[in-house]
Order: C-alpha cells, then structure tokens, then sequence
C-alpha cells in the first residue's frame, strides 16, 4: 500500500454543494476580548488554548440563533406560522451538515446531543452479532458502547494499523463494524481513514469514524473518503449549543431500535406500535435541539464559506510555533504516537518534568491567564500507552493521580488563537521549568 493512500485522509476537493474556496475573511469568535484575573489582582486577555474540549461561538452562529429565536417553535407537528418557520429552518440544517460533510443523498442524518451519544445511538442500531473492532486510542465514547469488540493495541505506525485491521476483520465471522478516530483527541495525529474504509469494505464491514476532532481542522467528505459512518460535535465545531450528528447508511439505522421511544418516533399507537421506518423521525423522538442544529449548520456555512486553505494555513503555523517551542524547553516532552513528522491538526500533548498535569494548568491559568486541559482526555487506554505506568515513589509525578499513572496537559487552538497566546505559553512554561 503506498504512502499517499495511507495517509489520504482528507480530500482536496470540496464536497458537492459546499463553497469550499471562498475568500470570505476567517469568522470572530465571541469572547476573543474575554479579560481573566491572575495572581496580584491583575486582569489579563484570556489566552484559550482548550479548543480540543469546547471551541468558543463563532459570531455568525450566535447571530444565526438569535435570528432564529423570535419564531422559535416546536417542530414538524404544528400548523402555525412559527412551528413551519422553525421546521423549515431545522430541516435546512440538516441539509447543510449533509452538505458540508459531502454526504450520499440517500444517507441519514440525525441530530444528537454530541459525538459520544451518536455513537452509542449506532451501538443501539448493529444488527443481532455484530462485532465491533476498535483501537485502544480512542476516545472512551468509541470504546465503550458495543456489546461485543475486539480491542487492538496501539500499532507502531500508520500502515501498521491497516495490517491489524486487516487481519482483525478478516478473523471475524458476521455483521462487522470498524471504528475508528478521524484525529487523536491526545495527540491530534491524523488516522489513515481512506486506508482503513478500503480495507473495512474488502471484508464486507463497514466504517465508523469519529471525526469530533477532525471536522473544526479540516474538510470531510464522507462520500470521497468511501465512510459508511461520521459523527462528530457541534461544540468543538464552533457551536456550543449542545448538539451532535450522526450521518450514514439508512438501512441499519431504519431497522434498529428506536433511540427515544416517544412522539414523533411512530406512525401510530393503539394495541401495537408502528415505529417510522425513517431513520431521523425514528431516532429523534421529543422535541428535538432546534438552535443546537441552526448553530451547527451556521458553523459548516461560515467555515465553507471562509474556505479552507486560509484556515489551514493559519493554524499549521501556530501548531509549528507552538511544537517548536515546546521542543526547546528542557524536561518538556510532547506526546505522539507515530512521531514528530506525521500530519496532525492543532492539537499538542505534553508533560513537564518536576510537576503534575494538573500543577502546569492550574499555574497556566492563576498566574498567566492561560486555559489548557489537563488529564487523561477521556482515553486513558492511550495515555497510559504514550506515557506509561510511573514508579510508586515518584510522588511528585504521581500526585493527584486516581490510579497512579501521569497525566497529561493539552493545547489546542482554533480560530481566534493568536500568536500571542502561544508565545505566553511558551514563555510561561520557561518560566515554571526554571523555578
């Protein structure tokens, strides 16, 4: 298998009906004058660098809500003038997310709370027997919800992950489901998912793919890529509205059972129940999200819009300031699986010797006005393979620890992360690795 198709992870083209080379200038974000106080009493600009967990709102989604909210109303079951307004604009958001992920246009796409419940709705739609392959670096969301898996370890490399893949899927009798990351939550490493999709299919799997992570950095197109599933995050996708999406095949998703049994999920009710065979009426029972999908789809029409190269570009060189900073800092060591030179998005773990995780962040923020996370990423699997298992009297690496193993601390930026908050973390680690 060649280099290029093992880490062809994102098309250059843009997806069918997305303005993939537009010159708009990059959207604001809310809060990029947000003053923080430090140690002394002083109040500093705040310097976000926690992207990875919660992106801030981008302007045009917030205006696209409050737009929205004077006619808000229930949707699909109401004959007023507000209930059809809102139902309009709901269904037209969710054929923006199927355009800007370059959906087929017979695939579903259901709106959920968030990457990990549209996750667990697929766990709930795998046909009777389906096993489930998964690497031990994801995200406990793509870890967790299957009744029946197969846990690969780490691989070494790329191509690596393809061969074990292969030959997991290959040992597998029945329904099978490969899952996997789009982009690491840790170390924002890019998965060779194009590969993987191939190999998935020559076994007559299919593919989920985990793209919460990958969609705020870089354009997908499910369709291109040959993808079965994506799900990912309105909240890390400039969108904190509290809404997530499942898009892919039909069939299972018509067939499984009814996430939600309620309104709107049945045809009718009497001695037995008709559920819709409709996956998004069928799974998104209740009044569902209606300004967490108008600011998703707000989010996918602004960064189309914006177009992006200019996005890329910006981000890959503050990622490049950032790594080469924090690679001159003695006792600072940056996490990666696959090494120094693989493709990622701008995302950096690290550890700083002498201290915890959660000693770095909480300095960071007190005294620097600087937000990171710190932790184990929901992936501790992985995390515990990055970093491994410490000596029990190493205390001061240890403290503050559950199980006794070192955390980590995370920067990730996004639209509106300046130079200047990299360089303030950079000196302010400098600072903390001196005393």
């Amino acid at each position: 298998m060649s280099t290029l198709t093992i880490f062809n992870s994102v098309p250059a083209q843009a997806p069918t009906g997305v303005a993939g080379t537009g010159h708009r200038p990059i959207p604001a974000v809310l809060g990029a004058d947000l003053e923080v106080p430090v140690k002394g009493g002083r109040l500093v600009g705040y310097a976000n660098l926690d992207y990875a967990a919660s992106a801030p709102c981008l302007e045009p989604v917030s205006a696209a809500v409050t737009a929205a909210l004077p006619a808000y109303s229930s949707v699909h079951r109401g004959a007023g003038y507000a209930s059809q307004l809102t139902t309009a604009r709901y269904e037209q958001a969710r054929q923006t997310v199927r355009a800007f992920v370059g959906a087929r246009p017979d695939d579903a796409v259901i709106f959920t709370r968030n990457t990990t419940d549209a996750t667990n709705l697929l766990a709930g739609c795998l046909p009777a027997g389906t096993t489930t392959v998964v690497f031990d670096t994801e995200h406990h969301a793509s870890l967790l919800p299957w009744k029946q898996s197969v846990r690969l370890a780490p691989p070494a490399f790329p191509g690596d992950a393809v061969r074990a893949a292969d030959e997991a899927l290959a040992a597998i009798d029945g329904p099978k489901l490969l899952v996997v990351t789009a982009a690491s939550n840790v170390t924002g490493e890019l998965w060779p998912v194009a590969a993987l999709a191939h190999i998935a299919h020559r076994h007559g799997a299919r593919i989920l793919v985990d793209a919460a992570q990958l969609v705020p950095h870089r354009q997908v197109n499910l369709t291109a890529l040959d993808l079965d599933y994506v799900a990912f995050s309105g909240h890390k996708l400039y969108a904190p509205f509290g809404t997530g999406v499942l898009v892919g095949r039909r069939d299972w998703l018509a067939e499984g059972e009814p996430y939600l049994k309620g309104g709107g999920a049945v045809r009718s009710v009497g001695e037995t129940v008709e559920w819709h065979d409709d996956p998004e009426a069928r799974h998104e029972a209740g009044t569902p999200n209606v300004l967490g999908a108008i600011a998703l789809a707000a989010a996918c029409d602004a960064l189309s819009a914006t177009g992006w190269t200019a996005l890329v570009r910006e981000e890959e060189r503050l990622i490049a300031r950032l790594r080469s900073g924090l690679a001159s800092i003695e006792g600072v060591r940056e996490l990666s699986l696959w090494g120094n030179d693989h493709p990622r998005v701008g995302i950096v773990s690290f550890t700083v010797d002498g201290y915890s995780a959660r000693e770095v962040a909480e300095v960071l923020s007190s005294e620097y006005g600087i937000g990171v996370r710190d932790g184990k990423f929901c992936a501790h699997p992985f995390l515990q393979h990055l970093l491994g298992t410490p000596e029990r009297d190493d205390q001061e690496r240890v403290e503050g620890c559950e199980d006794g193993t070192v955390a980590a601390v995370r920067a990730s930026i996004g639209i509106g992360s300046t130079q200047e908050h990299v360089d303030r973390l950079i000196a302010a680690l400098r600072d903390l690795v001196a005393r």
